[in-house]
């Protein structure tokens, strides 16, 4: 295209936090950054000087800050950012103490409730004293199998204010998913509710809890949130041995009052992520609570444009790193939007409802929704206001140039859209928005400020203008401080650094554009290599996605005579076939706007594509089932059975 989607106004642009922090580095510095590209320009060639002035203009709040802002940059892993500093996560999210709403939450159309800001505090202040009253403290584990829920927030915060370590995986994991995940970690104390909403239907969660929290002699205490009902009943727990109680209970003989937020260093542990664990047992990916803190909150309020009282949304669960970037939206005194349960339910347009209802301005959600939108025919643009919308962000997959056109079209026009992309490895992006700058229909619009970002051939060569590997060849703050019961810190080495020496390898297929911005081209595990030439799924992706007789697709490649073929499975819409006219029409496409390599050698008919609890596709899962390889971890999924429709297909033992 020769022009953008969209450009900012020049009040939006003189109006955004963005514009106020070069203002603000420039009378630091003595020399102002004219744009962004100069901005992003000088925050990887002066990374201290950048983070520096970040802090202060977040105003980070801290125990003490330390003279030093970087030792050991020339090192990853081991390079170390305000290695003298020491602060609370949990005192930088509970700013303010007032009556406005910090959280507003709906579950599907069941449940709607809001907190205030001194609630919450309240809250927070008689859990960390219930906890700590317990024994916990720095170091410990606290869990939670939540829903996304104003409880759940207070609980992390609870547990952090005193120095624990908070982890979490959303209520739909299975019994072996939770014991792959928290039977590593160790929790002491784990939340929980009561049940959940999904589909318009309320589901338990205790009985579940029961057969799993037997098998973790870890945990002490067991903490049950109402919302299926407004007494939950412990006794399920309770009759596995193990000691439970409802909120109200646990925290009957506290009063609220000034919190004690423990300082701790800055990179002492915050949160423990884990990687899906669809190829073996997840990984424990341990982040810091500063490098988090301050990373976080520089995509929230620089590239997510929030000030204090946007009211801020992601569509995610607790077993996503979407929910640990969403809460951050607290530090830049933001409303948060919670949303738990089905996005379609009831009718489809239950998130659009929830951003007129609740004058929504950063409307956070996945590419996939936004195409599964798209092949319902919803139109928001004629049925919802949407004025207080000013950016929609989609994550979790590429998000197609068609799912572009789409919200321009049909959703808002006035609009920054915000593809992004980072992942569970820094919870947080590597590219992402820029409110002053323009949108280009397929791309991403930045590199994020800080974040020295490059692309890599095979060899490790710098690459520009074409395909690559996604490293980042400097240090930043949101790097992981180590993997869980990794002492040698082997595995973690492993993981980034082992194929180009200390530089951080994603494992993303991407290219840099001349417009500054990135589009991504799926995992660098997943690539297809037919011939030797490397082709990355999105590219096939984007053309199926075309169809509307396509709900949804997946490609691997598939070992044949010496070499590789591209197989692509598709799940049409009800009533439709595959004939021989659909699969050529989906061939000639992909062949007219890719190249004769991206072609499929097999389209075939699939009920169901597996994926993760966070919606991904799993390429590689079905990738070891066409070749009849043992899938490792199957409760990682979010539907299981669906690896089935994949096994011994008999168009696939034929040329």
């Amino acid at each position: 295209m020769t022009q953008p989607l969209w450009t900012p106004s020049a009040d939006r642009i003189a109006e955004a936090n963005i514009t106020r922090f070069r203002a603000f580095l420039g009378e630091r510095t003595g020399a102002t950054q004219a744009d962004y590209k100069a901005l992003h320009a000088f925050s990887i060639a002066e990374p201290e000087r950048f983070w520096d002035a970040f802090w202060d203009f977040a105003e980070i709040k801290a125990e003490t800050k330390g003279a030093r802002v970087l030792i050991d940059g020339d090192k990853m892993p081991g390079a170390q950012f305000f290695p003298d500093a020491r602060l609370n996560f949990a005192e930088n999210l509970l700013r303010r103490q007032d009556e406005t709403d910090a959280l507003v939450f709906w579950a599907e159309d069941k449940v709607k409730r809001r907190m205030s800001w001194r609630d919450l505090y309240d809250l927070v202040s008689r859990l960390s004293k219930a906890l700590k009253a317990m024994g916990v403290g720095p170091g410990d584990r606290i869990a939670g199998f939540v829903p996304n829920m104003p409880e759940t927030v207070a609980a992390m915060l609870a547990a952090t204010a005193l120095g624990a370590i908070w982890t979490s995986c959303s209520p739909d994991f299975g019994v072996r998913g939770v014991l792959d995940r928290f039977g590593q970690t160790e929790p002491k104390v784990l939340f929980t509710a009561d049940g959940y909403f999904y589909n318009g239907k309320s589901l338990d969660s205790l009985g579940r809890v029961a057969e799993f929290v037997r098998q973790l002699p870890s945990v002490e205490q067991v903490v049950v949130f109402p919302l299926i009902s407004e007494t939950p009943d412990v006794a399920p727990v309770a009759a596995v041995g193990k000691r439970a109680a409802s909120l109200a209970d646990f925290i009957a003989d506290q009063e609220a009052g000034p919190i004690d937020f423990a300082q701790m260093p800055f990179n002492h542990p915050l949160y423990i992520m884990y990687s899906s664990g669809t190829t073996g047992a997840p990984k424990c990916i341990v982040h810091g609570a500063g490098g988090v803190l301050l990373n976080q909150l520089k995509e929230h309020i620089l590239h997510s444009d929030a000030k204090p009282g946007a009211r801020v949304f992601y569509f995610t669960t607790c077993g996503w790193m979407m929910w640990n970037w969403l809460v951050a939206g607290l530090g830049a005194e933001a409303t948060l939007l919670l949303y738990d349960g089905s996005p379609f339910a009831p009718d489809g347009n239950i998130l659009f409802d929830f951003a007129d209802a609740e004058k929504m301005t950063f409307f956070g959600t996945s590419a996939k929704w936004i195409d599964a939108c798209h092949k319902q025919g919803l139109t928001p643009k004629q049925t919802h206001d949407l004025s207080s919308v000013r950016a929609m962000a989609s994550t979790g997959s590429p998000l197609v140039p068609e799912s572009f056109d789409y919200v321009y079209d049909s959703v808002k026009s006035d609009i920054q859209l915000s593809s992004i992309s980072g992942g569970t490895d820094i919870v947080g992006c590597f590219m992402l928005g820029d409110p002053t700058g323009p949108v280009w229909r397929g791309e991403i619009q930045a590199l994020g400020l800080g974040m020295d970002v490059r692309t890599f051939d095979d060899e490790g060569n710098p690459v520009t203008g074409e395909k690559g590997e996604l490293v980042c060849v400097k240090p930043f703050p949101s790097m992981p401080v180590k993997f869980w019961a990794d002492e040698s810190g082997a595995r973690y080495r492993s993981a980034y650094f082992e194929r180009f020496p200390n530089i951080w390898h994603h494992g993303d297929f991407v290219e840099i554009t001349d417009h500054g911005g990135v589009i991504v081209y799926g995992r660098s595990d997943a690539t297809l290599n037919p011939g030797g030439v490397r082709i990355g799924t999105a590219e096939i992706y984007r053309q199926v996605e075309t169809f509307d007789t396509v709900l949804e697709a997946l490609v691997i490649g598939q070992e044949w005579d010496n070499d590789t073929r591209v197989v692509l499975f598709v799940r049409l819409r009800e009533g439709v076939e595959l004939s021989e006219e659909l699969v050529k029409e989906i061939k000639v496409r992909i062949r007219q706007n890719c190249t004769p390599r991206h072609v499929p050698a097999k389209v075939i008919a699939v009920a169901d594509i597996p994926r993760t609890k966070s919606g991904k596709i799993t390429e590689l899962a079905v990738r070891d089932v066409v070749h009849g390889r043992a899938v490792k971890n199957q409760e990682a999924l979010a539907n299981p059975e669906a690896l089935k429709l994949f096994e011994a297909i008999p168009d696939l033992q034929a040329g």
